[in-house]
């Protein structure tokens, strides 16, 4: 999709409305909303539009909209009433059925599947297979534990709900006793509903993220890795992401001298990401994000591979923010270092420079600040 350059803004003139969610889209919990109302105003700072708050259908706004939902949304039609009907009308993207926004579709199912959810792509799966790791989709228990004994002779075996994040929920089958005791714990409505993941267990992993960012002209491409943290009850939970930000796509990272492990989870990334452009041709995105994956097996093999896709707003968004408003201010860079963090605990302090996003005690998991922060200035 072609972006073409605005015309000049004049002083105090705004050229549309950033709005918050759609319908009952909306972050999480409060510290979300309130990451997610910062990120919105940063973008409307770059687009030189007004922040109008959270979306009220039929109420007049100040020129066209911009939205920022706090998750995919799902299902072309209602999307277009909203009006967007592209990736240039929101941070984030629509698909057309709700597997599409899981990790579902990175594996392929079972032969003979019990359950095959609405909307799936054999074809997609087909298509990735050589950038994932080794694994299987399923959407009933008997498909799941077939999947999982399937698995089993390459080692342990990951098993994810589809549709979870920050690694909750995960849990390894090292032999069949486990396997099937974790099925078992899995309601089978859920499972009808959200489906299973199962994939070989690494070691010595790292994982990448990579990603791009299109909003109106400003395009960005980044790679990056991220990291997990203890919350105030002692989960596992998101801590953030350091991300190494270029101008432009992927196709203009790729052109740069990368490190290799870097230009292979980045490869990786583009080809997941244009299977899906041409596998589910209706959906669109502006943010398009991987995991990337690589380690070890428990037999010393190597792999790598993505491990999902994130078409929504996401804990690395503070920093894509930053890094598209400080390339539009410094338009000769090409390179940027960017970090988003979120620490848990009573005693956090922002470091010196930090867009704050979020500093408080959140209702549902305490005390929390969330942040980001330029890391350099070098343009290498």
């Amino acid at each position: 999709m072609a972006f073409s350059t605005p015309p000049p803004v004049q002083p105090g003139q705004a050229r549309g409305s950033v709005v918050l969610g759609v319908g009952r889209d909306a972050a999480h919990s409060s510290h979300e909303a309130a990451a997610h109302t910062a990120i919105a105003q940063q973008l409307a700072d770059l687009l030189h539009y007004d922040f109008a708050g959270a979306y009220v259908p039929g109420q007049p706004y100040s020129g066209p909209l911009y939205f920022v939902p706090g998750d995919v949304l799902t299902g072309l039609d209602s999307a277009a009433a909203c009006g967007i009907r592209s990736a240039s009308d929101l941070f984030g993207g629509v698909v057309p059925d709700r597997v599409v926004a899981s990790k579902a579709i990175t594996h392929p199912l079972v032969d003979a599947p019990t359950r095959v959810p609405q909307g799936w792509s054999a074809t997609f799966a087909e298509r990735v297979r050589a950038v994932v790791l080794p694994g299987y989709s399923a959407y009933a228990p008997a498909d799941a534990r077939r999947a999982g004994r399937a698995l089993l002779h390459l080692g342990p075996v990951r098993i994810k709900p589809a549709h979870g994040n920050a690694g909750r929920g995960q849990r390894v089958a090292r032999d069949i006793g486990e396997l099937d005791a974790i099925v078992a714990d899995v309601d089978e409505d859920a499972f009808a509903s959200d489906g299973l993941v199962l994939e070989t267990d690494l070691l010595d992993l790292t994982t990448w993220s990579v990603g791009q960012v299109r909003v109106d002209h400003h395009t960005i491409a980044y790679y990056g890795t991220q990291w997990l943290t203890r919350d105030n009850a002692g989960e596992v939970a998101y801590g953030g992401s350091s991300l190494r930000v270029h101008r432009g796509g992927f196709d203009a990272l790729l052109r740069e001298p990368l490190p290799p492990p870097v230009r292979e989870a980045a490869a990786q990334a583009q080809l997941y990401d244009e299977a899906a452009r041409q596998c589910f041709p209706r959906m669109f995105a502006s943010r398009r994000n991987y995991d990337v994956v690589q380690g070890k097996d428990h037999r010393g093999h190597a792999h790598a591979g993505v491990l999902e896709s994130s078409w929504r707003i996401g804990g690395a968004s503070g920093a894509e923010a930053a890094a598209l408003l400080r390339l539009r201010d410094e338009p000769g860079r090409r390179w940027l270092g960017v970090r988003t963090e979120e620490r848990y605990g009573s005693d956090t302090e922002p470091p010196p420079g930090a867009t704050v996003l979020f500093h408080g005690t959140d209702p549902a998991v305490g005390p929390l600040l969330k942040f980001t922060v330029v890391e350099d200035d070098d343009d290498t």
